[in-house]
C-alpha cells in the first residue's frame, strides 16, 4: 500500500469566521458507513449494560455542570455582514468600469462567537478576523436575545477585537492570570461552532507559549485539545474555576478548517487579550514601541564566535542613534538571548516578543557580549510615523509597520495608513493601503529602518510600491 502524503496547514483563524451552510447540511445528510466486523466466538452470556451511576461509593460523579451554568452566559454569538459589489466581470477594472449597472449588491454573512468581559460597559471580546470589514455586527446572548453591537478597535496583528452591546442584564466572566496555566491543566471550550448553537467542548492544555505559525500576526499562543471548528473563533476557553484564561483563535487541520478540529486548536492568552483590550478601550487603537535595533539569526558557522553553547539567539548588526536601545547601552555584536526571562531564539521570536509588548514595558534582556552574559535594561520607544518628520517630500503621508501575518509570509517593508487630500504625497500619487517595498534612500525592512536610511536624503526619492496586485515605481516631488 503506497503512503498517503500528509500535509500539515495551518487553517487561518479568518475561515472560522464565515463558513457554508451547505457543508454543513451535506454532512449531516451523509450517513456513515463502515463494513461489518466479523463476530467473536461467543465465551460467556453479555449482560445489557446498565446506565452509568450518579455516585459511585457514596461520592457524587464530578461534573462541569455547576460551573457552565455561571460561564454560558457570558459566551455570545457574533453575526456579521458585509455588503460587497458583485461584478459578472470578476476583478477585471475596465469592464467593470465598462459596465458598472451590471454590479450587483451582495451581503456577505459570517459568524463567530465573543466573550462579555465587562457588564457595566458591554464590552465583549472577540477576534479580529471575526468582524474585519463587516457593516454591520449583532450579538446574540445565550438568553436569545440579539443586540446591535457598536465597534470600539481592533488589533490584527493580534486578532483581538473590542466590542460595545447595551449593558443590560449582562453577565461578565471573570478573568484568570493566564501566566499561571499548566500543560496539563484541564480546560472548557465554549462558542457556537457550525452555527448550530452554543456548544462546550472539554480538553487540556497541550502547550504554552506557542508561536512561529505561519500566516498570523504576534504569537503567544495557548495550544489545547479541546474541540475548536469553524464559528468558535472568538469564544472562551476557561479554566474549571469558570474562569477565563483564553480567546479561542485558531486551528490546524490538513483538510481546511470546514473539516474540523483534530485536537490542535489555538487561543489568545487572557492577559495578552486583556492588555490590548485596555488600549482599544482608552484609543481605539494598539501603540507599539521598538528597542531600536536590527538584528540577525546566529548561524552554525558563528555562534562559537559569540561565545555561545548553541547557536541561537538575535544578534544586534545595527543600533539607530536616539533609540531605547542606544540609552541602555546594546552594541553591535551583542547577542540577545533572553527577554525578562523568555528565551529568544532568533530575530523573528525577537521581533515577536517586542510586538506584545505595552508601550511603557521595561524590559530587561539576557545578552553575550564577548561570550560574557551581561544584563540590561530597556525601555520602548515609538517611532514617529508621520511623513513630514521623514522627509518633507512625504508630507500628508502617515506610515506603519506591515501587518505580522504579512511579515510571516516574507514581505518586509512598509504600510502608507493614510494619504491627506491634497497633500504634497498625495500629489506625488501615493495612496492609502500602498506597500512601500524599496526606495532610493536606502535600504530597510521596516518603519524604523525606513526613517533611518533618509539620514542622507536622496536627491531624487523614488519609492517601488505594491498596489492591489501590481508594483509601480512614485516619484515624490
Amino acid at each position: 500500500m503506497r503512503p498517503l502524503p500528509t500535509l500539515i496547514a495551518l487553517t487561518a483563524a479568518a475561515a472560522f469566521g464565515g463558513f457554508a451552510a451547505t457543508a454543513l447540511r451535506d454532512g449531516l445528510e451523509t450517513p456513515a458507513q463502515a463494513a461489518p466486523a466479523a463476530a467473536p466466538p461467543i465465551i460467556a452470556a453479555v449482560p445489557n449494560v446498565a446506565a452509568l451511576p450518579t455516585s459511585v461509593d457514596g461520592q457524587a460523579l464530578p461534573s462541569l455542570a455547576p460551573m457552565l451554568q455561571r460561564v454560558t452566559p457570558s459566551v455570545v454569538s457574533v453575526h456579521s455582514k458585509q455588503r460587497v459589489r458583485v461584478s459578472p466581470f470578476g476583478n477585471d477594472p475596465m469592464f467593470r468600469r465598462m459596465f458598472p449597472e451590471l454590479s450587483q449588491d451582495r451581503v456577505r454573512e459570517s459568524l463567530g462567537s465573543g466573550v462579555i468581559v465587562d457588564a457595566q460597559r458591554g464590552y465583549v471580546l472577540t477576534n479580529h478576523h471575526v468582524i474585519e470589514g463587516a457593516d454591520d455586527v449583532s450579538v446574540t446572548l445565550a438568553d436569545g436575545r440579539t443586540l446591535k453591537a457598536e465597534f470600539v478597535g481592533s488589533d490584527a496583528d493580534t486578532d483581538v477585537a473590542l466590542m460595545k452591546i447595551p449593558p443590560q442584564n449582562l453577565s461578565a466572566i471573570a478573568l484568570a492570570d493566564s501566566n499561571a496555566l499548566r500543560v496539563g491543566d484541564f480546560v472548557v471550550a465554549v462558542g457556537n461552532p457550525f452555527g448550530v448553537g452554543q456548544t462546550v467542548t472539554s480538553g487540556i492544555v497541550s502547550a504554552v507559549g506557542r508561536s512561529n505559525l505561519p500566516g498570523i500576526g504576534f504569537q503567544n499562543f495557548i495550544q489545547t485539545d479541546a474541540s475548536i471548528n469553524p464559528g468558535n473563533s472568538g469564544g472562551a476557553l476557561v479554566n474549571l474555576k469558570g474562569e477565563l484564561v483564553g480567546i479561542n483563535t485558531a486551528s490546524f487541520n490538513p483538510q481546511g478548517s470546514m473539516a474540523g478540529n483534530i485536537g490542535l486548536g489555538f487561543a489568545i492568552p487572557t492577559n495578552l487579550a486583556s492588555s490590548v483590550m485596555q488600549q482599544l478601550a482608552s484609543s481605539g487603537q494598539v501603540r507599539r514601541g521598538i528597542v531600536g535595533v536590527e538584528t540577525q539569526d546566529v548561524t552554525e558557522r558563528e555562534y562559537r564566535a559569540f561565545g555561545l553553547d548553541e547557536p541561537r539567539g538575535a544578534a544586534v548588526t545595527r543600533v539607530y542613534p536616539g533609540s531605547a536601545a542606544a540609552t541602555a547601552g546594546l552594541q553591535v555584536g551583542d547577542v540577545i538571548v533572553a527577554a525578562n526571562g523568555q528565551r529568544i531564539d532568533d530575530s523573528e521570536s525577537w521581533r515577536n516578543f517586542q510586538g506584545l509588548q505595552p508601550l511603557n514595558s521595561q524590559l530587561t534582556l539576557d545578552v553575550r557580549r564577548d561570550g560574557k552574559p551581561l544584563k540590561l535594561t530597556t525601555g520602548l520607544s515609538e517611532t514617529r510615523r508621520d511623513g513630514q518628520s521623514i522627509d518633507p517630500r512625504l508630507t500628508g503621508a502617515n506610515f506603519a509597520e506591515l501587518p505580522e501575518s504579512l511579515r510571516r509570509q516574507g514581505w518586509s517593508g512598509v504600510l502608507v495608513t493614510d494619504v491627506a487630500k491634497g497633500s504634497r504625497a498625495a500629489q506625488s500619487g501615493l495612496r492609502q493601503s500602498d506597500v512601500i517595498l524599496a526606495a532610493s534612500s536606502g535600504n530597510f525592512s521596516d518603519l524604523t529602518s525606513f526613517r533611518a536610511s533618509f539620514a542622507r536624503p536622496p536627491e531624487q526619492l523614488v519609492l517601488r510600491i505594491v498596489r492591489g496586485r501590481g508594483q509601480y515605481q512614485v516619484l515624490m516631488r
